[in-house]
């Protein structure tokens, strides 16, 4: 028999947990729980024990479990360790590797698949500290349970609500059966495009017309991606980075060639559309490098480069899903976020400053803009790498909820 721990984290959504205990024992699976001291304060372990029949751990300073290193015995008996619900505490505190109590000391001793089930307020969820230690828990591998919308026990609607125990149970048997690998984000089986870097389009073979862009957040999203486990291809412009471990990597120089390997492979579940291509070309490239001999300066005609954004974003049988374009302005950024948004045909336009000042091109932080058809937020100044996390987790859920639309 599968065991899965239950760590039980102090919320009022605690009051579910012997409803999920059963839930789980129907699919077959053995379950024993743990109890944070909060936790205790809504769920007696009478009731806990009495559902999963097994004995309820709540203190690591237990003479007798920890004789016996009680913490490390415990994560290394269950096959998944579920913490339903996943406080903002205990969040904070798997994110940053404390270890201050038997729920925390366990999860840091472990090295089965841990999955979490987020529950609390509204504004709680949506707080950029949380949104913070989300990104470090899905750049962890956590496996994230992403709450629903609706009613909270403080008279609030929104975000935060934990999912219903028959929902958790039943992702959690299709995890340890192997239908749905371990990843972070769910994303195994999904393939995902990604562009990044800027496109030199040549005016001979030693000049050449391009817009700046070092490639980092490109790069860190499709890491990330790989990380979570989709199949991702990475169409790259000139850039000085190497590979990401498990992205498969296409490196091209122009616009059309770019357009090219995109298409070459469709069809994809997402397309994550970084690039900073030239939105010109030259109409002919020289043969030979031109000389400064004549007295002014050569004229160049321009034509215009495709547009491989809204060349994906077209309705078709070959369209992603989710096609997600970025936008790299100097001033009036939500409202051309908005204007691109609407232009292309797209899904998402994540918008970021590219101002001088913002240190944005080249640097390693950004901050970011995001719009959709549901809303617009901003996202507070963090790393890319800590960007690409949060985008990740972002990308599964859209995923997994027009997967369930589908089979609707």
């Amino acid at each position: 028999m599968q065991r899965v721990l239950l760590i039980i984290g102090g919320g009022i959504a605690a009051y579910k947990a012997p409803e999920l205990v059963r839930r789980l024992r129907d699919h077959g699976l053995g379950v024993r729980c743990l109890l944070t001291s909060a936790a205790a304060q809504f769920v007696a372990p009478l009731s806990l024990a009495s559902v999963s029949g097994d004995r309820v751990y709540e203190n690591l300073f237990d003479l007798t479990d920890e004789a016996e290193m009680g913490h490390i015995q415990l994560s290394r008996d269950a096959d998944l360790i579920l913490v339903a619900p996943a406080t903002a505490d205990i969040m904070a505190r798997m994110a940053h590797g404390t270890a201050n109590d038997l729920a925390s000391t366990t999860l840091l001793a472990t090295d089965k698949p841990v999955m979490i089930a987020p529950a609390m307020n509204v504004r709680m969820w949506t707080h950029t500290a949380t949104q913070r230690n989300l990104a470090q828990l899905v750049s962890d591998g956590i496996g994230v349970l992403a709450p629903d919308d609706g009613d909270m026990a403080c008279g609030e609607f929104g975000p935060g609500r934990m999912q219903e125990p028959d929902a958790i149970a039943a992702r959690v048997a299709a995890e340890l059966s192997g239908e749905i690998p371990h990843t972070s984000c769910a994303l195994a089986g999904r393939k995902i495009l990604v562009t990044a870097g800027p496109t030199h389009e040549p005016i001979d073979p030693v000049r050449y017309i391009a817009n700046r862009s070092s490639g980092k957040q490109g790069y860190a999203i499709a890491a990330a991606l790989a990380a979570a486990g989709a199949e991702t291809h990475l169409v790259s412009g000139p850039t000085q980075h190497g590979n990401p471990q498990g992205v498969t990597v296409t490196r091209v120089e122009t616009a059309l060639e770019m357009l090219a390997a995109c298409q070459s492979h469709l069809p994809v579940d997402a397309a994550i559309m970084t690039a900073a291509v030239a939105d010109w070309r030259p109409a002919d490239m020289a043969s030979q490098k031109m000389k400064k001999s004549k007295p002014s300066a050569p004229s160049l005609q321009l034509v215009e480069n495709p547009d491989i954004l809204a060349s994906l974003s077209e309705a078709g049988p070959n369209r992603p899903a989710l096609v997600v374009g970025f936008a790299a302005e100097t001033e009036n950024l939500e409202t051309y976020a908005r204007d691109k948004l609407a232009r292309k045909g797209c899904d998402w336009i994540v918008a970021n400053n590219v101002a001088p000042e913002t240190g944005v091109l080249g640097g390693d932080m950004n901050t970011v803009h995001v719009v959709s058809g549901d809303g617009e937020e901003t996202w507070e100044k963090m790393s890319k790498t800590d960007i690409a996390a949060r985008l990740t987790l972002r990308i599964s859920v859209a995923l997994q909820d027009e997967k369930q639309v589908s089979a609707e």
